[in-house]
């Protein structure tokens, strides 16, 4: 596993990290995931046929002393599941990785692959599925066998101030999550963009549409939009962008 995925880190952290990364990169629990990735990297996209697509299940990335946890859904087929790495290498990651630059928490506007010399500051992200489901749809099954990873994630990042959910997927799988550990008590709220959630240990949730080109095509998402959240997030952490 890429050290450069967790630089910054402590000692402790990064060992539990990279221990944690080396369990999910091995996962073959669900039996359609570990099919459909393996297909998908075998098959290919016309032009990436020159790829060596990663085929496997796709760690988090980032900074764990970070106060700001980004969860997505899942990797893409040919994004993660190509590259190894979270939000890299499709559309997706393109409207994602530049609004983190413009706000000053990535050190370039683009992801393209593990090689890019992309680096963030105070963000770590990941996803609530490690691999690529069909139609990203992954089943109620394979949401539960992955929980385990991010709630070991959630642990590890015991810095963030803020989790940032993009997707209803993902805001589920996590508060629920949350929900099991005694830091939400109350029905969990309906997902809508911009939504809010203190937690009992002070965090906050925020809930985001997912930048996928389904929404950011349709206008659904707008940088605009996206942009406005991460600028009431890094106000809320007493920060400047």
């Amino acid at each position: 596993m890429n050290s450069d995925s967790i630089a910054g880190t402590s000692p402790s952290g990064k060992k539990r990290l990279l221990s944690l990364n080396r369990e999910v990169v091995g996962c073959r629990v669900c039996p359609r995931l570990v099919n459909y990735r393996e297909v998908v990297a075998k098959v290919k996209k016309k032009q990436f046929l020159n790829w060596n697509y990663w085929g496997r299940p796709v760690p988090g990335f980032g900074d764990i002393m970070a106060p700001i946890l980004v969860v997505g859904l899942a990797p893409a087929p040919h994004g993660g599941n190509r590259t190894g790495r979270v939000f890299t290498g499709d559309r997706s990651a393109d409207f994602f990785v530049k609004a983190l630059f413009e706000a000053r928490y990535a050190n370039q506007p683009r992801s393209i692959d593990a090689d890019d010399g992309l680096e963030l500051h105070g963000v770590y992200m990941t996803a609530a599925i490690k691999c690529v489901p069909p139609d990203n749809k992954p089943t109620s099954e394979e949401i539960s066998n992955c929980a385990h990873f991010l709630k070991s994630e959630l642990e590890i990042c015991n810095r963030s101030r803020v989790i940032l959910c993009l997707g209803q997927l993902a805001y589920r799988s996590t508060m629920n999550l949350l929900k099991r550990d005694n830091f939400f008590s109350h029905k969990i709220p309906k997902f809508e963009h911009g939504l809010e959630i203190v937690l009992s240990d002070g965090r906050k949730v925020f809930a985001s549409y997912h930048p996928s080109p389904r929404n950011t095509q349709t206008g659904k998402l707008t940088m605009n939009m996206f942009s406005s959240l991460l600028q009431r997030i890094t106000r809320g952490l007493g920060q400047t962008s």
